[in-house]
């Protein structure tokens, strides 16, 4: 199992940029969403301390913690931070999953196709961040069937 906090305001995958360069056309991803990409690479590198890739399906835990905002009144604020007002607001969850996912792709798992459980939040917090903890899955049926 494998922990880390990636600090900062949480930041969705951006879609990929075009641009005209003579007569092609060059696809990119735009700068915010990789220098997020590139924190939370660092993030996972420094929590894996040279450990190996992890092998085989694995489960994924992630809480999203996004800053409250600075206009809202001090009861809502407060209200906020205690958990009974959600933030519903962007950055779209399944975009910040999507930013972590592939940034740590041969950091702490060979490729997120080996996610096949994964337990999101989006709260409030004082203090912006995303913690991620990446463990090896545990069967606890004997089919897959719903």
């Amino acid at each position: 199992m494998i922990t880390f906090i990636v600090p900062g305001k949480p930041v969705g995958k951006g879609r990929p940029r075009a641009a005209a360069r003579g007569k092609n056309i060059t696809l990119y991803t735009p700068q915010k969403t990789a220098t997020y990409e590139s924190t939370v690479a660092l993030a996972a590198d420094q929590a894996m301390a040279g450990k190996p890739l992890i092998t085989g399906p694995v489960e994924t835990l992630m809480t999203i913690v996004l800053p409250v905002p600075v206009s809202w009144s001090k009861r809502k604020q407060a209200d906020a931070l205690a958990g009974t007002v959600m933030p519903t607001s962007k950055p779209d969850m399944d975009n910040v999953v999507k930013a972590i996912f592939d940034a740590i792709n041969g950091i702490v798992w060979t490729d997120d196709v080996q996610v096949v459980g994964l337990r999101v939040r989006k709260v409030y917090g004082a203090i912006p961040r995303v913690q991620v903890t990446v463990s090896p899955y545990v069967s606890q049926t004997s089919g897959g069937s719903l």
